[in-house]
């Protein structure tokens, strides 16, 4: 994982955007969601915007809380969270059965931690497909510190329709990434395009579960709560994301909830009733640390104004995350295997 410190991450808040126009893209971010009077059909028309905005603005507090590998994880006693993450990867390359050579995408791909553990596990060569032009500059440098920039790159793209040839990849994987997208169907679609005949595409999804009821004001909160805090148009049922793969072309071979029967909660290095030394960045103390290092570096001008704002959305998102976890009406780890046909 990344040791960034706290001048990494106010150097790099706001990703791409200038600093002092990062206070107006919070207020229109934050104008796309619910609590702030937004609609779906918005987030939905307008994703792409809202998704640049999101990651431009969380992308430094993501690396400096959680790593290169902005996921969850299940997790076994033993394991560390660092741990239990490159796990999650390896589980994923298996289950696609990635052997050394191939070319492979990855939908979605965050500054690439996940893309360099996969390539240099497998010894395959990655793609990783991203529309924000900040995630993509900071992966590349961490492609080159890694020694992976001669097998493995960034392509920047749009996954509702991707700058690839038809049957282009002997695999594709989206880990937490294509909940952003506004219509399940069209990006799956995409992917079957870009997928050769007879591989496979694995992915993990944020899903509502079947435990959700939209008819609750608290459940309904909640899922507001993640959708503010996580830059997402809507978030889908698990049952919605397997007829979407079968619209799409795709043959279902496995799905599997990985948060049923994980020895430890998947929520667990948010829960404030935890303690970590390993994650302490993430836990209650040490968000306490971060908030008040924002709030300082911001009222002395070397933070950009709004930066105090986006670490309280996230914030937010991090109680939702909890309430949906222990509610169980929320999964980040609704995982599936899906082949494309042969013939079509």
């Amino acid at each position: 994982m990344a040791n960034n410190g706290a001048l990494d991450l106010t150097s790099h808040l706001g990703g791409k955007i200038q600093k002092d126009d990062v206070l107006d893209a919070v207020d229109k971010y934050e104008k796309y969601h619910v609590a702030f009077g937004g609609e779906e059909e918005e987030r939905k028309a307008n994703y792409s915007d809202m998704v640049n905005k999101y990651y431009d603005l969380v992308t430094s507090f993501y690396e400096y809380g959680w790593g290169e590998s902005f996921h969850f994880a299940p997790r076994w006693k033993t394991e560390s969270l660092r741990e239990s993450i490159k796990r999650h990867e390896h589980f994923l390359a298996l289950q696609l059965g990635l052997k050394p050579g191939q070319k492979v995408l990855d939908v979605g791909c965050g500054i690439g931690g996940p893309l360099r553990e996969i390539a240099r596990f497998s010894s395959t060569s990655v793609t990783g497909l991203n529309n924000n032009e900040y995630q993509i500059t900071r992966g590349k440098k961490l492609n080159h510190m890694a020694e992976l920039d001669q097998t493995c790159n960034f392509v920047k793209g749009d996954f509702m329709k991707m700058p690839f040839p038809d049957n282009s990849f002997d695999a594709v994987y989206a880990i937490e990434a294509t909940c952003h997208a506004p219509d399940a169907v069209g990006c799956y679609k995409e992917i079957f395009r870009v997928l050769k005949p007879g591989q496979c595409f694995a992915a993990y999804e944020w899903c509502m579960t079947d435990s959700f009821d939209p008819n609750n004001e608290e459940h309904q909160r909640i899922k507001a709560e993640i959708e503010l805090g996580d830059g997402l148009p809507d978030i889908r049922l698990t049952t919605q994301c397997i007829e979407a793969l079968k619209q799409a072309g795709f043959e279902v071979v496995f799905e599997k909830d990985l948060t049923i029967g994980s020895p430890l909660p998947w929520y667990l290095p948010l829960d404030k009733s935890h303690f970590s030394l390993s994650s302490f960045r993430l836990t209650a103390l040490g968000r306490f640390i971060t908030k008040n290092m924002v709030v300082a570096l911001e009222y002395v001008g070397i933070a950009p104004k709004g930066s105090q704002r986006v670490q309280a959305f996230l914030e937010k998102a991090a109680e939702g995350l909890v309430a949906g976890g222990k509610k169980e009406i929320f999964t980040p780890l609704y995982f599936f295997l899906a082949r494309k046909p042969l013939s079509d």
